[in-house]
């Protein structure tokens, strides 16, 4: 449905005297979603997780620079492309309630997303299927429940019949139970056959659902892995820093990792860039950036994986 290959996005800032510096921020990152698929994309905050879903719609700032390239069934994502389908075969269900529309009824915001046909039918119809009643047709955001909200807007988002769903951090802060029944709608959407993107910090969330997990360190993928590989002491995972947010949760030991993700305030290191905190680092990580490949029915950027 959706792939990804070497994706590079930059932007072009102003420094004092008008100076150009040209900042990157994703390179070489690359991802595969299949249709019936969850993959849920993990990593620190500044990973690019979150660009990534904004470059797929087409709606980053006029000042990035984008190279690599982005496939929709098979054909180039361009700009004209992605104006056409964004809202329609491609969708985004954004983190917080607060973009519902707050001056308008809940029935007519899922209608003026409803596309083509009968605005009205598709949205009795979804409203059904998230079981939203009548009542909520007539009602604004602000008197809905926390959950009824959250039903509303991935309402909104799919009534379409979007094919390529992004989800942005849609969970944090919800009560466990809202957060179940929005996992479930997601996996609901995947087994109907749609391609789902999961956007998360919460690798325990992530596990609950997805089928892949995509792991992104300062703009890049390091790892793509089955979520059946993250058990025990993460001997199954083939990167240390996929190893580390593994180890590093409260279940698993609260292991932490001296250092810090790079920042890109300014050019980034050559070479790996989880070396400065790998305990596994050699002579080659610190001179040649690793080329992702394939290990274990999975994806992996390290030299030293096996």
């Amino acid at each position: 449905m959706l792939k990804v290959n070497n994706l590079s996005i930059s932007f072009i800032q102003y420094q004092a005297g008008l100076k150009q510096r040209n900042l990157q921020v994703i390179s070489n990152l690359s991802i595969k979603i299949d249709a019936g698929e969850i993959l849920a994309v993990v990593g620190s905050s500044g990973s690019g997780k979150s660009l990534l879903a904004h470059a797929i719609l087409g709606i980053l700032p006029k000042n990035a620079m984008v190279s690599g390239s982005m496939l929709y069934k098979g054909a180039e994502l361009t700009p004209e492309i992605q104006k056409k389908l964004r809202g329609a075969d491609i969708t985004l269900i954004p983190q917080s309630v607060n973009f519902l529309d707050p001056l308008m009824k809940i029935g007519e915001q899922v209608r003026c997303s409803a596309g083509s046909g009968n605005p009205r039918e598709k949205q009795k119809s979804i409203f059904r299927r998230y079981s939203l009643d009548e009542k909520a047709e007539n009602q604004y955001p602000f008197q809905l429940s926390g959950g009824m909200a959250r039903r509303a807007l991935v309402a909104s988002a799919v009534v379409g019949g979007a094919r390529l769903i992004i989800a942005d951090e849609p969970t944090p802060g919800l009560h466990p139970q809202i957060v179940r029944e929005t996992l479930g709608h997601l996996r609901e959407l995947a087994d109907d056959g749609c391609a789902v993107m999961l956007i998360t910090h919460d690798i325990g969330t992530a596990l609950s659902v997805a089928d892949n997990i995509a792991v992104f360190y300062s703009g890049t993928t390091v790892e793509i892995a089955p979520t059946a590989d993250f058990k025990g002491s993460g001997e199954a995972l083939r990167h240390p820093y996929t190893r580390a947010l593994w180890n590093a949760l409260p279940q698993n030991e609260f292991q932490p990792v001296e250092g810090f993700q790079p920042s890109h305030s300014g050019h980034l290191k050559e070479g790996c860039l989880f070396e400065p905190r790998c305990s596994q680092s050699s002579q080659e990580c610190k001179c040649s950036t690793p080329e992702i490949r394939e290990i274990r029915k999975g994806k992996v950027r390290c030299h030293n994986a096996t």
